[in-house]
This record gives structure tokens, C-alpha cells and sequence, in this order.
């Protein structure tokens, strides 16, 4: 669905109303968005839509996900949190799960950067340079 401009613009207001201290407030959106649906102004749908795209993005921004070929420990866990932080910030939600098919190492994504330094992907590399 195309969103026009105008759209665009009114759903990154209310986006950016939505938050507090650089943090997206969970109930000012949930406040944002029953008030949109009730007063259903023009080009609404379209709001939403660029809406929810924009608090999917952040919410991606702020979420670190560590896959690991092994489970990792408290130490190993709280490591990857730290150096993590020191490129992101402090505020990131992680998940840590294992993946026994990356073979050896790690694979870590937050928002669109992807740091894969798994044994699977430098042998898939390999093979492909054969």
C-alpha cells in the first residue's frame, strides 16, 4: 500500500510522542492508537500502517539476538551483553538461543546488523570459493 507524505508525517508525530527518555512507552502508544481508531481521521489506515512500521523498526533496534552453537554460560552471557552495549547502548532486550547448526561459534543480530562468526558460515564461504 502506498502511504503519502502526509501520512508518513502525522504517523512519525505520533511516533515520536509515543516516546519517553529516548524509550518507546508502551501504554502512550497503546493510548496513541485507540485514539486514532476512535476519532478515525482521514488517511487513517495509512497512519497505522506507517505507524506500526516505524515502532516494528525500533523495537527490532533495541533487540539483540545471540545464537550460539553451545548454550552460553552466565559469564559468556553477560560478556556478549557488555560488548554489545558499548556499540548500542545500554537499553538493548537479548535473547540468547542455541543453534546446534552454525556447528562452532556465534551469530548475532541487532535490528539489520548481522555479525556471523559461525563455523557453518566460513565453510559454506569455503565450499563457495571452490
Amino acid at each position: 500500500m502506498k502511504i503519502s507524505r502526509q501520512a508518513q508525517r502525522e504517523a512519525k508525530q505520533l511516533f515520536q510522542a509515543c516516546h519517553e527518555e529516548d524509550n518507546l512507552n508502551e501504554s502512550k502508544t497503546r493510548e496513541t492508537v485507540k485514539l486514532l481508531l476512535e476519532k478515525k481521521p482521514r488517511d487513517f489506515v495509512a497512519i497505522l500502517s506507517h505507524l506500526h512500521r516505524l515502532i516494528k523498526l525500533d523495537v527490532q533496534r533495541r533487540t539483540a539476538i545471540v545464537q550460539s552453537a553451545i548454550a552460553l554460560n552466565e559469564n559468556q552471557q553477560a560478556q556478549v551483553r557488555e560488548n554489545l552495549s558499548k556499540i548500542y547502548g545500554n537499553n538493548l532486550n537479548y535473547t540468547f538461543t542455541e543453534n546446534s547448526e552454525l556447528i562452532g561459534g556465534m551469530k548475532l543480530k541487532v535490528g539489520s546488523d548481522v555479525f556471523d562468526g559461525s563455523v557453518r558460515t566460513r565453510l559454506t564461504n569455503l565450499q563457495e570459493s571452490f
